[in-house]
């Protein structure tokens, strides 16, 4: 979220001495991240230890928390626990927002510098342990389960039938209209590609695995001392281990596009067979997500301010060249069977 939520200082700083104890001197609202559910500060207390706060609205699964904890309670040194409440939670509420508080890690994320060699490694060893991980059966039962819904694709037709009929008075949502008829053909095609892809993985199901979702660059933490942490565990979901996997080489968010990355990655992960149908298929289906989304909040409302501008790049940027779509593509074997 790139603006600040219209909620007081005074009443975060009261939470946080309420819920957790915490004596805050200040805090400070950081515009970071895509995510419009997800405001995010650093907190700093009296006695000057600093916390980063993420603030979370709409629907919140409580396995976001738990499950960070219960990986880092296995040694994984490179996932970042919440800390506990008073009352020994993981969250608390504040009006419409759940807070989650953390350690303050300084440092940068993967957009502000590339991995170095022991880091790609470090990252593919680390994911590995993740996918291998056995977890306790009441987590387990807690963690949604792939189905390769049909919902965000269903959305996307929805919006390529409406925009031939609606009119938009908001320049950003004119602008993605435009955009959206110039390349109707393409998602089509994209929509028709992986219906195709998730009828076969529904037939034939990949086995599952304790994945992250959503494992790009942002989601990657370098400290001061250039260790790696992955974070932002907000919707785990039990797939086949190309869910995660088809972020090395997919070129999410324009990076992660050299094959020495990908080499450097899989010398770390170990050797393992890639289902490049499950592959394709996710890295179609998460430019349709991210079409869904944007579509749902540039014609739905007039809410975001500078994040609406933003979202419009985000959702464009897949179909330049050398970019996701094309990517994607490329990991696709039906192209080179038909």
């Amino acid at each position: 979220m790139l603006e600040k939520p219209d909620l007081e200082d005074e009443t975060i700083i009261a939470c946080l001495q309420a819920e957790y104890g915490l004596a805050v001197a200040w805090v400070e609202f950081l515009p970071l991240g895509a995510d419009l559910n997800t405001a995010v500060y650093r907190v700093v207390a009296g006695d000057g230890s600093a916390y980063f706060l993420k603030l979370r609205s709409g629907v919140f699964d409580e396995t976001s928390v738990a499950l960070p904890k219960f990986l880092a309670d296995q040694g994984l040194a490179q996932i970042i626990a919440p800390l506990p409440t008073k009352t020994g939670g993981l969250s608390a509420r504040l009006d419409a927002f759940k807070t989650i508080l953390y350690p303050f890690v300084e440092g940068h994320d993967g957009r502000d510098a590339d991995l170095s060699e022991r880091q790609w490694l470090d990252f593919g060893r680390t994911l590995k342990r993740i996918h291998t991980v056995t977890l306790p059966p009441t987590l387990k039962s807690r963690i949604q389960q792939e189905t390769y819904s049909a919902q965000g694709r269903d959305i996307v037709k929805t919006f390529l039938e409406r925009i031939e009929i609606d009119s938009f008075e908001d320049p950003v949502a004119v602008k993605l209209a435009a955009f959206l008829k110039s390349k109707r053909a393409e998602v089509f095609d994209l929509v028709g590609r992986a219906e195709r892809l998730a009828g076969g993985l529904q037939a034939r199901p990949p086995e599952f695995v304790l994945c992250h979702s959503d494992i790009h660059e942002a989601n990657i933490l370098i400290n001061a001392h250039s260790g790696l942490y992955i974070v932002d565990w907000d919707n785990p979901i039990l797939a086949p281990k190309e869910r995660d996997l088809m972020f090395i080489g997919g070129g999410i968010c324009g990076v992660w596009t050299r094959p020495e990355q990908e080499t450097l990655f899989y010398q770390g992960y170990g050797r393992t067979e890639i289902n490049p149908a499950a592959l394709a298929y996710y890295r179609y289906e998460r430019i349709l997500q991210d079409i869904a989304v944007y579509c749902e909040q540039l014609f739905l409302t007039n809410e975001g301010g500078e994040d609406r501008e933003q979202s419009l790049q985000y959702l464009m940027s897949n179909f330049q060249p050398g970019g996701t779509l094309e990517l994607a593509y490329r990991s696709d074997r039906t192209l080179r069977e038909a």
